[in-house]
């Protein structure tokens, strides 16, 4: 099975090499990347020549391939992703599928035409735990879901203060870029579809008065810091740049209300300084006769019965990958590029979670309630 890669960045080589565990007769054979000398001088590393291209749309014309993967930068989702729609050829894109709502109506109109089945990466949606979730909640075991409370505390924030993911102008936010995964896996529970958003975001932290384009490695404070990529516990050679400088983009925590076609509401919560054990990335999902409960760094799923002295708790193995999610979206695209499957993580999907971090951050900016809508 042939693959075609639009922007070869280590996301995306980290998915192939999770396909490729699933099906070893997957082989890149074609790249089109700003970089090409970060893709191989004609060969990859298991020995397999690559095709280099300077366009999709010349890769499209000259090869016969089984699946195009599009793993650039966020701000060029959206225009990658209307070159390859039209060729039928299926595709796997990252997340954010959009990074303005400009770019996110234009991709919506491209999909209403398009030919190729989208694979969008949400591994959340797909984990055993969110799928045993979504299993307890489609029983009706604890009724009706009419009340939802997400958090997601992350222990590697640095990566958005320290490297390319600090300008605002690719990642369009946090939102866009963590709260995309949660926002779809509690509309995918839930089955429900937004319908208003407030939210707020706060830079308390990650600011401060460093010049301009800092690197940490130049920081007369490097040895003392306990943001320093250089020495110490954070300790990264990617993470370039001080994260209180001037320039240092991107808030450092975030709340979203959503209002859900029922009547009901959702509460979601993301920090991005928070350290070691105080990581927490899961949600409680609440009807009238029980809670489900579960947390992706315990592994755990709890079902609190409200009107019985019964709870109920499932342990999982831990599982890397996004929580063993990559894994599940693999084997979904190997069915998909078969014929044998339909995507579980469509390109509606992205856009309904991408549509919806767009108007919180919206409402974040201007102090107003946003509703969801194109």
């Amino acid at each position: 099975m042939k693959l075609g890669v639009i922007g070869y960045g280590s996301r995306i080589q980290s998915v192939i090499e999770t396909i490729r565990k699933e099906e070893p007769a997957c082989k890149v054979k074609a790249i089109v990347d700003v970089r090409p000398n970060k893709a191989g001088t004609g060969r990859n590393e298991h020995g397999e020549d690559i095709r280099f291209y300077r366009t999709p749309e010349e890769m499209l014309a000259e090869e016969k391939l089984d699946g195009v993967l599009i793993g650039t930068r966020c701000s060029l989702h959206t225009e990658m992703a209307v070159k390859v729609l039209p060729s039928g050829v299926p595709l796997f894109l990252e997340k954010p599928v959009s990074t303005t709502l400009e770019d996110a109506r234009r991709l919506r109109a491209a999909s209403e035409s398009g030919l190729s089945p989208v694979v969008v990466s949400f591994p959340l949606r797909v984990t055993t735990i969110v799928q045993l979730v979504k299993e307890i909640i489609d029983s009706g075991k604890i009724g009706t879901v009419e009340h939802v409370q997400a958090i997601n505390n992350v222990p590697y924030g640095g990566v958005y203060f320290h490297h390319w993911y600090r300008d605002e102008s690719e990642t369009g936010g946090l939102f866009l870029q963590k709260a995309t995964h949660d926002f779809d896996y509690i509309n995918y529970v839930v089955g429900l579809r937004p319908t208003q958003v407030c939210a707020m975001i706060s830079k308390q932290i990650f600011k401060g008065t460093k010049p301009a384009g800092l690197k940490c490695a130049d920081c007369e404070e490097n040895r003392t810091c306990a943001e320093s990529t250089v020495y110490g516990p954070n300790k990264n050679d990617l993470w370039e740049y001080c994260s209180f400088a001037e320039d240092t983009g991107n808030e450092d925590s975030g709340s979203a209300l959503i209002r859900y076609e029922s009547g009901m509401h959702a509460s979601y919560s993301q920090n991005f300084f928070v350290r070691r054990s105080a990581a927490s990335r899961g949600a409680r999902f609440m009807g009238y006769k029980g809670t489900v409960d579960f947390d992706f760094y315990t592994n755990e799923v709890k079902v609190i019965m409200h009107h019985a002295s019964r709870v109920e708790t499932h342990r999982f193995d831990a599982s890397e990958d996004h929580f063993g999610g990559d894994a599940a979206l693999a084997r979904n695209f190997l069915a998909v590029m078969r014929g044998e499957a339909e995507s579980v993580s469509p390109l509606s999907a992205g856009l309904e979670s991408a549509l919806l971090c767009l108007k919180a951050k919206e409402s974040a900016l201007t102090g107003t309630f946003q509703a969801v809508e194109w």
